[in-house]
């Protein structure tokens, strides 16, 4: 059933009278991957959908599909089949007859029709349901029906719009499971919208981070994770959100030190850190909970700091501990059974090469 496409933007721009929704947006959408966009309400996600699908239409630039430019061309002809929020099951069809609605407008055969039904119908195990009505399955099952209706149009490009909002916490996670696997075997281009970054994180080969109708951070999860462009990629992804610390950077020799209020963080020599050539009197450190422990007794190194227990906030697997320093707090991730409390002074220590740093005027990664 692999029949994927690249998907173009180029310079996209869409407003609504004053109001700039998405802000000349390029981007590279590569055959056969899955893509999230990534972002809160009004980032401009579901605009860049509904462009991609022809449901809009931009203001400015131009939208390819392989090489074609389907800017202008009707939804119908783009190749493409999306899943909506709510699904948009008719509720006075089956689950046969909403699945087989649009093959008989495009005049498919009836026998075409019978057979890419039952084969997706098996395909998503709803097999047993093709004479049911929408009113009669779970959210689940209509979840499965809305996705094979885009299935059985063999489309280049698969569309889906928050698909799991309307599911309670576990099924979302086993959607999400069904979703990444019916993925890896179509092999189809999948353009995904969702503001929760571990939908984001656990499902994509690709995510695009957006803010304010624009692409701040393009990458893999890893790239993402691990090296945020900026103060706000860095805190948007991952639970909990990373730690920033304000302050500056003093440098001996060699050797760079963070040095916030009460303090101070020995982060290696410039060169293997990356760092941007100049003076940078004021930064924020960023630190990622797994990234920071408490260690035992009063052991110090240029890696720790002392630090008040505030909050804990225990996981089940692990606990995380709030740690009140210098007017911020900084969250370190530690075994559950390790025995602190709240009000506990404690020193903690901070994984070597694991601190980000960004302008604070910019908010820009400054160190590789």
């Amino acid at each position: 059933m692999n029949n994927a496409a690249s998907v173009r933007l180029a310079k996209v721009s869409r407003r609504y009278g004053k109001v700039t929704v998405l802000d000349e947006m390029s981007i590279e959408l590569p055959e056969g991957k899955f893509i999230t966009l990534l972002g809160p309400s009004g980032c401009g996600k579901t605009t860049t959908l509904n462009l991609i699908a022809g449901l809009d239409s931009p203001d400015g630039g131009s939208i390819f599909v392989g090489d074609r430019d389907i800017t202008k061309v009707p939804p119908n002809e783009r190749g493409m089949a999306i899943v909506f929020q709510n699904y948009a099951l008719y509720p006075h069809m089956s689950v046969y007859g909403n699945m087989a609605f649009s093959l008989k407008l495009l005049r498919t055969s009836k026998s075409e029709i019978k057979q890419r039904v039952t084969e997706v119908a098996r395909i998503l195990a709803i097999d047993h349901l093709l004479d049911r009505k929408p009113a009669q399955l779970s959210g689940g099952q209509q979840q499965r029906v809305a996705l094979g209706r885009a299935m059985v149009k063999r489309p280049r490009v698969f569309l889906l719009d928050e698909p799991f909002s309307n599911l309670d916490a576990a099924l979302r996670s086993r959607m999400r499971t069904e979703v990444k696997r019916l993925h890896l075997s179509l092999g189809t281009t999948t353009i995904f919208v969702t503001h929760d970054q571990e939908e984001a994180m656990g499902l994509s080969d690709l995510i695009a981070v957006m803010s304010e109708g624009r692409v701040v951070q393009y990458g893999s999860q890893q790239e993402i994770y691990n090296r945020p462009a900026n103060t706000y990629v860095a805190t948007f992804i991952g639970k909990p959100r990373m730690s920033l610390v304000a302050g500056s950077l003093a440098r001996d020799g060699e050797n760079v030190e963070f040095v916030g209020e009460d303090i101070r963080i020995g982060l290696g020599s410039a060169a293997a850190l990356g760092l941007r050539d100049g003076d940078w009197p004021n930064v924020f450190a960023g630190f990622r909970a797994e990234h920071v422990s408490i260690a035992a007794g009063a052991y110090s190194s240029p890696m720790t700091f002392k630090a008040q227990v505030e909050l804990l906030e225990p996981t089940g697997s692990d606990t995380f501990v709030e740690l009140a320093v210098g007017g911020t707090n900084v969250t370190a991730r530690v075994a559950p059974d390790l025995p602190i409390a709240l009000g506990d002074h404690v020193v903690a220590e901070v994984k070597p090469g694991s601190v980000h740093l960004f302008d604070a005027v910019s908010t820009e990664r400054i160190a590789r």
